[in-house]
This record gives structure tokens, C-alpha cells and sequence, in this order.
């Protein structure tokens, strides 16, 4: 069984961008709007040359994330959707590129596998 359901999985497939938060050793924060793809239960990030980032500096230092995937489905009904993961973050090197992974530790989603309008319900998941 995959740690995303069907539709936040197909959710995510659908979005171009995510919200990347890290946080230094001493909790400064930076988050940053990147391109990413799943890779089976995690989610994968990268960049042209990820090593001179502060997420990167940070990722080496705590190597904790949090990034979350968001829109409006609609504003007519109201419909905000999106989904929140927590977890442990990597850094690994694919041909020669470095690139992060984030696996999931707990996963937030709203409006997504509950399509209600108005204002979603709120689903939390611990995986670890």
C-alpha cells in the first residue's frame, strides 16, 4: 500500500510547483517554491545546482522538511485543497547530480480525498 492514498497521489502528480521548509540548526526557517516528483512513498526535489542553497545548508545541518502542495479547487464554492507532508529529509546523488528526498513521516491533506465544499476536513496520518 502506498503512504499517499489514490487521489492525493493523483493530486500530486498533477502540480508543478511545492513549497519546500527547512530550518537550520539554530531554527532560522526558508522555505522555497520548487518543481518536484514521487518516487514511489517519498517526494523528490532537485535543481541545477542544489549545493550553493540554503535549503541545502540546512538539509546538511537538520535534516528535517516539511512541504506542502496547495490550491483552490474553486473559489465558487469556496474549495481550498492541499497536502502537507513531515519527515525526515535526505540529500543523495543520482548520475553525478545531488537532488533531495523527503519520506514522509506524517501526511496532511485537505480537501483532497474529502471533496466537500466549503471548508474541507482536515485528514492527519503518523506513518513512522
Amino acid at each position: 500500500m502506498s503512504t499517499f492514498t489514490p487521489t492525493e497521489l493523483e493530486y500530486l502528480v498533477a502540480q508543478p510547483l511545492l513549497r519546500f521548509a527547512t530550518a537550520s540548526s539554530t531554527g532560522q526557517p526558508d522555505v522555497a517554491p520548487v518543481t518536484f516528483e514521487v518516487d514511489g512513498d517519498d517526494i523528490i526535489t532537485a535543481g541545477f545546482d542544489i549545493t550553493h542553497t540554503v535549503r541545502y545548508r540546512n538539509i546538511r545541518a537538520n535534516p528535517r522538511a516539511t512541504v506542502v502542495v496547495d490550491d483552490l479547487a474553486s473559489l465558487d464554492p469556496w474549495s481550498p485543497r492541499g497536502v502537507k507532508v513531515i519527515g525526515a529529509a535526505s540529500i543523495e546523488e543520482v548520475d553525478g547530480s545531488e537532488r533531495f528526498r523527503i519520506s514522509p513521516e506524517v501526511i496532511i491533506s485537505w480537501g483532497i480525498n474529502d471533496t466537500t465544499p466549503g471548508i474541507p476536513k482536515m485528514e492527519r496520518r503518523s506513518l513512522r
